[in-house]
């Protein structure tokens, strides 16, 4: 069996506690950083600003730390080519990919299940993270929440999930179960069941992506545009609100 996303350098063995040593170091360091803060505790939806970027960069460093060490221990030294992150012309049709995803895919998803359990799977319950994400930001925070979710998140996401599990995964065993292995790992990372159906199947047009190019560009590309359209979304809804509270100020 041929391996579709470039030969795997690490084994599986080596991704999975990769994975597992990366993201327990992520969140004992995110638990002392809100603990220093003074918000260990607290629900997500009462922290301040601020406390999103700092808990996703201590999420961040430990997981790239995680990476570049497995990449100089086991692989070339060179992230593009341990993990493919490479990026041809070609790569940009991830963007309506990506864009279609969230506009059609998705609703495609969740429609049934709307129509069957409408109080679990309602529109107000799949979009209420990131709802409480961006109520709670304003001004520059805002900015950098949006760089964070469009730029950082499909970046370190990718790498992990398409650039080290699927990877590892591919060529030892069939391609289609490695792609639904990594997609199902991909939601239930996110610790999110009302999302995980929406997660699982967009974790599996990533992971094609991944299989069809042999490397993570369009999959990022698609990644970056599929969030880029939620915060669209999300800042569409909000605007009008602004917009009646600066007509009644004036």
């Amino acid at each position: 069996m041929r391996p579709v996303t470039g030969e795997p350098r690490f084994s599986i063995g080596i991704a999975v506690l990769t994975w597992f040593l990366s993201l327990t170091a992520a969140y004992v360091l995110t638990f002392a950083v809100l603990a220093a803060t003074g918000h260990l505790g607290e629900k997500a939806s009462e922290f301040p600003a601020w406390v999103t970027p700092v808990t996703v960069s201590a999420l961040w460093i430990p997981v790239l730390a995680g990476l570049r060490i497995v990449s100089n221990t086991y692989g070339t030294r060179r992230l593009r080519d341990d993990y493919g992150l490479r990026f041809r012309k070609v790569d940009l049709l991830g963007i309506p990919i990506g864009v279609l995803s969230q506009l059609v895919l998705v609703e495609l998803v969740y429609w049934p299940l709307r129509s069957g359990l409408p109080e679990t799977f309602g529109r107000k319950k799949v979009e209420a993270p990131a709802h409480d994400l961006f109520d709670r930001a304003s001004g520059s925070w805002k900015i950098v929440l949006i760089l964070i979710v469009v730029v950082g998140a499909p970046l370190v996401e990718e790498l992990l999930y398409r650039g080290l599990i699927l990877r590892s995964l591919d060529g030892r065993i069939h391609d289609i179960v490695a792609l639904v292995i990594s997609a199902a790992w991909f939601a239930l990372a996110h610790l999110q069941a009302v999302q995980l159906p929406g997660l699982f199947v967009f974790g599996l047009v990533l992971g094609y992506c991944a299989q069809r190019t042999r490397r993570l560009g369009m999959g990022l590309f698609a990644h970056a545009a599929f969030n880029a359209t939620t915060v669209a979304i999300l800042l569409a809804q909000i605007m009008p609100t602004g917009v009646l509270r600066m007509a009644v100020l004036r």
